[in-house]
């Protein structure tokens, strides 16, 4: 089904890997090496295209198109004008489909939805209104375009079946291009994801991502890198299954993907009424790869991700054949995701041998599109979903697609069964819409079934499931009013539909300033839009308390800073600061704040030990050895260990929140994303990254660690750091911050990214 190649290897003429650079001489009849091999790449030249700084081991990319949505722009543009934005200086797309229901919080979401309209007006930027489009849908529709770049502040941003290199990232990065900055990473490796076959009947898009993710996240085969989808199988895909496939590679960890294009891309292009944005894409003759997944789409089966994670992955016969196996499985697992915070079992969903499912959902940029909710009005036409607690929602990804929809009759066959449809939102996805009852289990043909993701609150009580399916099996479990069912035991006829995109709708409806600016107009905030508070500079030498420690495999930003509800106070740093691990560690805030209070009494000229007693004997184990440290030259702040933090959601308040309430560092094994750590970075955390096994080390909650020449180290590029833990005397132990450029220095000693455009 899918197999990873244990070396790099070659594509030849776009259709044959070879992994022996002898038969690449002899087919080819002259050397290639390797480095020139690895230009051929589809990826290398686009990046090549993009890249300002002339050397393409250090990239310094600037994007062609921005994009947003609700609960990220407001933070994108405070910030930006805090740092002296005057225009956008690129098409930047502000969308509203998170916060779009306006349900909670009083006025604050609307609010934030007439402040990213008037700063469309005044910065000269692109307005889609609540209801129209999801984020990623629109891009497709009216942003992509062959051989263009594409940075976003959702880590969904994923537009490569179109031939355009997308990236989803924390907002920092996006304040970047708005001052015209640039992106700066080392070019990434290129993975190819090589398709063969053509995919059975009843099998969707959300299988073979399954089925990818499963093979590949565990192991971080395509960890921070760019995969690459080749071979024959890509001409066997429509662009919708393709698009199915692309916007789920987030949940590998991938950095971005890209596809070869073809006659389907062009025809999607034409469609959209956008025929000069398709570019013929492909590697050249002979393509090098760092590595190669070979996925046979023959052989993918309907499939599964059960909880908590989208690489938690079985085909739906295997649930089936050995469901209480498999359900106990889960709930092991569970006891790592959830803490034992609640008492978590499935057991009780087996009904006469079957597994039954409280709740069907298809959504969102992954579930949303045309295709896949054609298939499913064909599979539940003429069935009825029951009365009994199974309930089946659809949510199509924009209006546009909607509107064909309704035209077609696909949405009469789907609201004659029972379904109810919805408008274009995202809520289902992160946790603030259909949220089911406690102990509910749910399948939902969306991106992520992280803890929580679902609405649940395990502060509370509160714990439901999500499981991850394709539309298709969604659609064939509603027709068995409930039973988990895979889509390939349906005998159904496969309509066809063909999509006509009515451009209208977003001609009659979204502002587009066309890159216009006009500054007369005034910005309508909002009394929860608020801004970022003041940060200092980094000192010269540093305490950290360890305040929270997280010893789960892999940490998310849901469990940093939790999704659903917390949405509506993204534009308010104090507030949102409030919930910063509330789900992990309620005691995190607290613990914070009471070193928070000493970094303050500094930054006030008074003496931090009268905020903090507890640092006196501290400062004094310091002193002896250290006895020049003291007034006017430490700083007091917090930090958190965790083993693998950072999967998931690009959203920069995993980081901003902990900065606001005094962070200074995070300390991990290893982080799960590179935007995690970007986003670290850019708010002025210290990233460092200890080899001590998490099971062992030598310090924990409670104990302080003193940095010695913190700011003289980051000055002088060190990547090892000295420092100690502070228990009556100093234990050295080693930090190392790993590579870095210039202005991620730069930006680590003036505090944050603010204070860095600030001068």
């Amino acid at each position: 089904m899918v197999r990873l190649y244990d070396k790099g290897a070659y594509l030849l003429n776009g259709t044959d890997i070879v992994t022996d650079e002898a038969e690449v001489k002899a087919r080819l009849g002259q050397d290639v090496s390797i480095e020139e091999a690895r230009q051929q790449t589809i990826a290398y030249r686009i990046l090549e295209e993009h890249n300002t700084s002339g050397n393409m081991d250090r990239l310094q990319i600037r994007f062609d198109k921005l994009t947003s949505h609700d609960i990220t722009f407001v933070g994108i543009i405070q910030t930006a004008r805090a740092s002296g934005l005057e225009k956008f200086p690129m098409p930047y797309v502000l969308t509203n489909c998170h916060n779009s229901l306006c349900a909670v919080g009083g006025t604050i979401n609307e609010d934030d939805h007439m402040f990213g309209l008037t700063c469309a007006k005044k910065y000269g930027g692109v307005y889609v209104p609540p209801h129209q489009a999801v984020i990623h849908q629109f891009a497709r529709e009216m942003l992509s375009g062959g051989g263009k770049m594409i940075l976003g502040s959702d880590s969904h941003t994923r537009y490569g079946a179109l031939g355009t290199m997308a990236m989803g990232e924390g907002g920092p990065e996006l304040v970047k291009q708005l001052l015209n900055k640039t992106y700066d990473i080392k070019r990434p490796e290129v993975i190819a994801i090589y398709l063969d076959g053509e995919p059975a009947k009843g099998v969707g898009p959300q299988d073979v991502a399954l089925a990818i993710i499963g093979a590949t996240f565990g192991n971080g085969y395509v960890n921070n890198k760019v995969m690459e989808f080749v071979g024959p199988g890509v001409g066997k895909l429509s662009a919708d299954f393709r698009i199915g496939i692309d916007v789920m590679t987030t949940e590998t960890t991938c950095l971005s993907s890209i596809w070869v294009t073809d006659e389907k891309i062009q025809e999607f292009y034409d469609i959209h009424g956008r025929s000069e944005d398709y570019k013929e894409l492909e590697p050249g003759a002979a393509a090098y790869y760092e590595g190669v997944v070979y996925v046979d789409l023959s052989e993918i089966r309907p499939m599964i991700a059960m909880p908590f994670h989208p690489s938690n992955v079985y085909t739906i016969d295997e649930v089936n054949a050995n469901l209480k196996d498999v359900l106990h499985d889960v709930e092991q697992k569970a006891l790592v995701s959830l803490d034992g915070a609640v008492d978590y079992s499935l057991q009780d969903k087996v009904r006469d041998g079957r597994l039954y499912v409280d709740q069907g959902i298809i959504a969102g940029c992954a579930g949303g599109g045309f295709e896949n909710i054609c298939a499913a009005a064909d599979i539940i036409k003429g069935r009825y979903i029951g009365a009994d607690a199974f309930t089946f929602s659809v949510y199509p990804a924009s209006t546009p697609v909607y509107m064909e929809l309704v035209k077609n009759g696909a949405v009469a066959d789907l609201m004659a069964a029972g379904t109810i449809v919805k408008t274009a939102f995202c809520g289902p996805c992160f946790g603030a819409g259909d949220t089911p009852a406690n102990n509910a289990f749910s399948i939902r043909h969306s991106t992520r079934n992280f803890p929580n993701r679902e609405g649940s609150k395990l502060q509370s009580g509160q714990i439901a499931s999500v499981a991850l399916m394709d539309a298709r099996s969604i659609a064939a479990t509603a027709a068995n009013q409930g039973f988990l069912t895979p889509a390939t035991e349906m005998d159904v006829e496969y309509t066809g539909k063909k999509y006509h995109f009515d451009s209208s709708i977003y001609a009659n409806r979204v502002f587009d300033s066309h890159g216009v600016a006009d500054p007369s107009v005034e910005i309508q905030f909002g009394p929860n839009i608020k801004d970022w508070p003041s940060m200092s500079a980094l000192p010269e030498n540093l305490i950290l308390k360890v305040v929270s420690e997280i010893h789960d495999p892999v940490t998310t930003t849901d469990e940093l800073i939790p999704s659903g509800e917390t949405s509506s106070y993204r534009s308010n740093p104090l507030g949102l600061a409030e919930f910063a691990l509330s789900r992990k560690d309620p005691a995190y805030v607290g613990r914070a704040k009471e070193v928070q209070a000493a970094q303050k009494a500094i930054e006030e000229g008074k003496c931090p030990l009268g905020a903090l007693e507890e640092l006196r004997p501290v400062m004094e184990t310091i002193r002896q050895a250290y006895p020049g440290v003291g007034e006017g030259n430490i700083g007091v702040g917090s930090t958190i260990f965790a083993v693998k933090p950072g999967d998931g959601s690009a959203r920069e308040q995993a980081a901003s929140c902990q900065k606001v309430l005094g962070g200074w560092a995070n300390i991990a094994n290893e982080y799960a994303t590179k935007r995690y750590r970007s986003n670290l970075i850019n708010w002025g955390m210290l990233p460092f990254i200890t080899e001590e096994d998490h099971e062992s080390l030598s310090f924990g909650n409670g104990d302080y660690i003193f940095v010695p020449d913190i700011r003289k180290a980051i000055e002088e590029k060190q990547t090892d750091v000295k420092a100690y833990v502070v228990d009556g005397s100093l234990k050295e132990i080693h930090l190392k911050l790993g590579d870095m450029t210039d202005n991620e220095r730069e930006i680590i000693q003036k505090g944050c990214l603010i204070n860095f455009y600030k001068g």
